[in-house]
């Protein structure tokens, strides 16, 4: 277990105003150093959090582009995280047959790789505080492509289970990973926006899979399985050259460097002894423990798994929504074929538009960048003080938007609507799923920020964990009641669930996290 430090003046959680002298950021190195800082500095009175070191290696200081190809690799990665389990859905009467099985076991098909990617996080995120992100990354798209070969060829239903597995397995590190790697390339005043980006990877990967799929299919259903080894080979190939190791050893480099006369940060020498190898000084394939950061051991990320369900704010939050309102996704997305089963694959395909245009919708205008611009405007008038809470106001749209979505997608089926009534609730409940969803994650990283890792960890495994399980009871519960009964019952459960609970953490959550107190661990980049 990793301790905190109990030194002060090396908090890395000490916030920078930028109206100070010291602005919080790098100051630029000298142009013989071969580096110049390009991060500008934030508006007068935002915060930095974390706390910025002098290091040019701090991915704090990496350039912007730098930072936005990083993002682009994460995204790329979460995108195919949920692709992957829906991209085969147009293929399911293709997969049928050559398999022999019933629409109830092709369904399973989606929930086995649902299964690799609850799994994963436990294994994934302690590895990737040890070894770093970046290695984790590239071991886990290898697993993902010799699987996803695996899945091409396989001879039976048994043999293309197994596949489907790893499949998820070899993608998970996207989830858990890919959001640490966030949280070390941007400041805290940026995380809506840039996580909200993020969730629009993991929502565009689970619509726009079966679209993609739709077309593929048209060659047959092999082809669905080779063109993901392709874009996973790709995305190799991506990592291993654009993608920048961005483990830190925050506290220990904040502590270390030297200062001049005046009390203000030096760049430190990369080459002095003090200073162990860092980000991209690091080897080329870094195999060995990334050094400065606090010591974790393989089987940490479950221990603290377990640990976080006595945080009521994090169990709460990620729970409810779960399980009483993002799993309905999956009762659509499967469902789909079958609710429009007159199409062709490919048209089955384009009625995924719906839930496409509204989770871009969602994310142009109402998630991320309205949830930033939301805190900052409700932090002034609370003396500039971030409540992780602020980041709820953004639940109440998207639980009232999914509802009536759901509610009214399912009565459109069965009463035979037209098809474009059912694209506009299939709108509505994309917008509302990508709302809640950026803004219960950004919520979890808000209330323990230092505990990133952990806090998303939780997340990731409750929510793949309510994908795995919703293809086994969606199948016989609307066959027993239909379309409209099953989803309007969805959209109440999502209705009268969701509203209580996040009134409640509004209402008490500050509360409860003072009650409880922080976590007894913390990352290993802010400890020494």
């Amino acid at each position: 277990m990793v301790e905190p430090t109990d030194e002060k003046d090396t908090d890395p959680t000490t916030p920078i105003k930028a109206d100070n002298v010291h602005t919080g950021v790098a100051p630029s190195y000298e142009q013989d150093q071969g580096y110049v800082q390009e991060y500008a500095a934030p508006k007068a009175g935002i915060e930095l959090r974390p706390r910025p070191t002098s290091d040019r290696f701090d991915p704090l200081n990496f350039s912007r582009s730098q930072k936005l190809i990083c993002l682009a690799v994460v995204m790329y990665f979460y995108f195919w995280f949920t692709a992957i389990t829906t991209i085969t859905v147009p293929s399911f009467l293709q997969l049928q047959e050559q398999y022999g099985i019933s629409y109830a076991q092709v369904n399973w098909t989606v929930a086995i790789p649902a299964l690799g990617l609850t799994v994963g996080p436990l294994i994934w995120s302690s590895l990737a505080d040890i070894f770093g992100r970046r290695l984790i990354f590239i071991v886990g798209t290898v697993i993902a492509f010799f699987s996803t070969i695996g899945a091409a060829l396989a001879p039976d239903y048994s043999s293309y289970m197994a596949a489907r597995f790893f499949q998820g397995l070899g993608v998970s590190p996207a989830s858990t990973v890919g959001l640490a790697i966030i949280n070390d390339l941007f400041f805290e005043h940026e995380r809506g926006q840039k996580v909200g980006l993020w969730v629009l990877a993991l929502d565009m990967g689970l619509l726009v899979g079966p679209l993609i799929g739709g077309f593929i299919t048209l060659v047959n259903q092999f082809w669905v399985q080779w063109l993901t080894a392709i874009i996973f080979g790709v995305l190799l190939v991506a990592e291993v050259f654009f993608l920048p190791e961005t483990l830190y050893p925050r506290s220990l480099m904040l502590s270390r460097l030297p200062t001049t006369t005046d009390g203000s940060e030096k760049a430190p020498d990369p080459q002095h002894d003090d200073y162990p190898a860092r980000t991209r000084a690091l080897p080329f394939i870094n195999l060995k423990p990334v050094p400065g950061v606090g010591a974790q051991k393989p089987y940490d990320a479950l221990f603290y798994f377990f640990k976080t369900w006595s945080y009521p704010n994090v169990v709460i939050s990620v729970f409810f929504y779960s399980f009483a309102f993002y799993w309905w996704i999956l009762s659509v997305v499967t469902y789909l074929p079958v609710a429009y089963i007159q199409y062709q694959p490919q048209i089955q395909g384009l009625l995924f538009l719906g839930l496409i245009l509204g989770t871009l919708f969602s994310e142009v205008l109402c998630s991320g960048t309205l949830s930033d611009f939301i805190v900052t405007k409700l932090a002034k008038k609370n003396n500039d003080v971030r409540v992780a809470e602020m980041r709820l106001w953004l639940m109440y749209p998207s639980i009232l938007l999914a509802t009536i979505g759901l509610i009214a997608w399912g009565i459109s089926v069965d009463k035979g609507y037209h098809w474009f009534v059912g694209q506009v609730a299939l709108f509505l409940v994309g917008a509302g799923i990508q709302m809640g969803n950026t803004a219960v994650s950004t919520y979890v990283v808000d209330c323990y920020p230092h505990h990133a890792m952990s806090m998303i960890t939780f997340y990731a495994v409750l929510l793949n964990g309510s994908a795995f399980v919703n293809p086994f009871f969606i199948a016989p519960w609307c066959d027993t009641v239909g379309f409209s009964w099953t989803f309007a019952v969805q959209g109440l459960i999502t209705l009268l669930v969701m509203v209580p609970v996040t009134m409640l953490l509004q209402v008490f959550g500050e509360r409860m996290r003072t009650w409880r107190g922080p976590p007894s661990w913390v990352s290993p980049e802010y400890s020494i």
